[in-house]
């Protein structure tokens, strides 16, 4: 008896490691992947909540509009993404004045491609290089960190914004506790 425990503590021990082992043979993708369905969600939240006739909304003369943000977002995503995992870059057609509907579209439709870029890549290919903006040389694993970079910039830019206008961002709703109600 005390045999048979003895060997399935040491089976259990072993497919222990084996899923810690398999869980985080890519932990840089694997937060990227995290990041970019918590970021994704709210990013396009902030861009919905945002009313059509605001989006030219500045704070300032020599800031960008609102829209000018959600267009920036896709062409970031897009780029790279792009980056990441070696594809060539969908084309996104909106301009910063475009309709609220059309910017919002392009943009969940750069967090799509985002998703599958992202979705085979491996850690261990982080160190190939690329070539980023304006020609400069810089390894995978800087697209990696600059397009999560850019996605807490600029939803912290569009939280501001809606401050701005009276509205509450999407990550500052408190959520009621089960049970209650809203």
């Amino acid at each position: 008896m005390r045999k048979l425990a003895c060997v399935l503590m040491c089976v259990f021990a072993i497919a222990a490691a084996a899923v810690a082992q398999e869980s985080s043979s890519n932990p840089v993708i694997d937060a990227a992947k995290n990041l970019l369905q918590r970021q994704s969600k709210n990013l396009v939240a902030a861009a919905e909540e945002m009313p059509a006739d605001q989006y030219s909304y500045k704070p300032t003369e020599g800031q960008n509009s609102f829209g000018h943000v959600v267009m920036h977002i896709t062409q970031s995503n897009n780029f790279l993404c792009s980056k990441i995992s070696g594809q060539e870059a969908p084309k996104a057609t909106a301009k910063d004045t475009d309709p609220k509907d059309k910017l919002v579209a392009e943009m969940k439709a750069s967090f799509d491609y985002c998703t599958t870029a992202i979705s085979s890549q491996k850690d261990s290919d982080l160190g190939q290089e690329v070539t980023m903006f304006g020609g400069r040389k810089a390894s995978k694993a800087a697209a990696v960190i600059g397009v999560t970079n850019d996605w807490a910039d600029h939803y912290s830019q569009m939280a501001m914004y809606l401050r701005q206008k009276g509205m509450m961002p999407p990550t500052a709703r408190r959520e009621p506790p089960a049970g209650e109600k809203k």
